[in-house]
């Protein structure tokens, strides 16, 4: 695929969104929570960050700690899930991201997180963002990204077929998730750019949304 910031055009019957990165700018908790427990963990905190953003938290530990007992990870996981929810200071929305859902009142949309329901609920508000109706969160399957087990999830709950559907995600492993999905994918921000979706912006003051008289969407990329 050859990655595109020029003006662009794509049609679809929903849209899946990611949520950080995409929707809100959360890096900065997230490097504060994770480059702690790369600490605690003897781990280089740099590769470390390589690895979380995307994944659900038990997924990232079993990719760097490949040895320790899967249970091990979920329990972890749990704990750091606490500690994320209660720390929003500095959790944004990615510019752009208020006027871009307002756009999608009334057309098929889902939320297709890793975060879990009150992490999510929790950086959404603290980015001044509604929650889409439709929402896959972590508690919805048995799989993380980059599986696609999300957002085929997203597109069963909206009645539209994998093919119809546009994500739009910034990590690795959303990206690959979306594709596996057969989806196509709009990259948002810096990480995007190098994994090479079909099309990616800056943030999304580059995306403007039309619903059209056939029921498809329009997205426009600027």
């Amino acid at each position: 695929m050859t990655v595109t910031a020029v003006p662009t055009v794509l049609t679809a019957r929903a849209l899946l969104l990611d949520m950080d990165g995409t929707l809100v700018n959360s890096d900065a908790v997230v490097e504060r929570i994770w480059r702690r427990w790369a600490e605690r963990h003897g781990l280089d905190a740099d590769e470390v960050m390589k690895v979380v953003h995307g994944r659900q938290g038990h997924a990232s530990m079993a990719v760097l700690l490949p040895d320790r007992p899967m249970e091990q990870n979920h329990a972890d996981n749990a704990r750091m899930l606490v500690e994320e929810t209660a720390d929003t200071d500095g959790v944004v929305e990615v510019p752009g991201a208020a006027d871009f859902l307002a756009s999608l009142n009334g057309l098929p949309h889902a939320l297709v997180t890793s975060a879990d329901i009150p992490l999510s609920t929790a950086r959404m508000a603290a980015a001044g963002l509604p929650l889409p109706r439709v929402r896959i969160t972590a508690e919805s399957v048995g799989a993380s990204k980059p599986d696609p087990e999300g957002f085929l999830k997203g597109a069963a709950e909206l009645g539209i077929a994998p093919a119809d559907c546009v994500v739009f995600e910034d990590s690795a492993a959303g990206i690959a998730a979306g594709r596996a999905a057969g989806m196509r994918v709009v990259g948002v921000g810096p990480r995007a750019d190098v994994h090479e979706p079909d099309v990616v912006v800056r943030d999304l003051t580059q995306v403007r949304v039309e619903a059209t008289v056939d029921g498809t969407i329009r997205i426009c990329v600027r």
